[in-house]
């Protein structure tokens, strides 16, 4: 007998500031950071292709541990996340988003260097194509992953999403130097 039971997706829209994105969890954790001022429709078609026959609901309160973080995070005083995490991928992606999780708050990494951290020096653009499809921005930060020689490239959130997530971060990291060396 088949299972009838739909995966149920929670949502919610974050506003804070000037930044507007849609957010998404299952029971077990975030799954869904979107981009920048991008419609609901971003998210529906994300959990189409990658929870099939799941339901997406409405729920701003089940939703606030995540909003919370990403909103300390947005007000530069949160470095790093602790909520859990439900985001399906292939064995190479997880690889490469947990790799995308060790790069420190305020750094960059190259697109090789990910591929030599999880030991496929030769995987560089399927390293690329995985982290395209990193579900959850921000959290997962590959944001902080550059084109060799510096160059910004790619990003699901557009590059001014990316470029404005850099700059926070490195006025945060200066702000926390400067904190620390006063």
């Amino acid at each position: 007998m088949e299972n009838k039971t739909k995966t149920a997706v929670y949502w919610t829209l974050l506003i804070h500031e000037d930044w507007s994105l849609h957010i998404a969890a299952t029971s077990e954790g975030l799954c869904f950071v979107g981009s920048q001022n991008h419609p609901l429709e971003e998210l529906s078609d994300w959990a189409k292709a990658r929870i099939p026959g799941s339901e997406l609901i409405r729920d701003d309160e089940r939703l606030l541990p995540y909003a919370a973080e990403l909103i300390e995070y947005l007000q530069g005083t949160r470095t790093s996340f602790t909520a859990p995490f439900d985001f399906p991928g292939t064995p190479f992606q997880l690889a490469v988003w947990n790799a995308l999780r060790s790069i420190p708050y305020g750094q960059t990494r190259s697109y090789s260097d990910i591929a030599d951290q999880i030991e496929r020096p030769a995987a560089v653009r399927a390293v690329g194509a995985a982290i395209g499809a990193n579900p959850v921005l921000i959290t997962v930060p590959c944001h902080r992953v550059i084109g060799k020689g510096g160059a910004l490239t790619g990003y699901r959130g557009g590059l001014d999403m990316k470029t404005r997530l850099l700059q926070l971060e490195q006025d945060g990291a200066l702000a926390d130097g400067e904190a620390r060396h006063a």
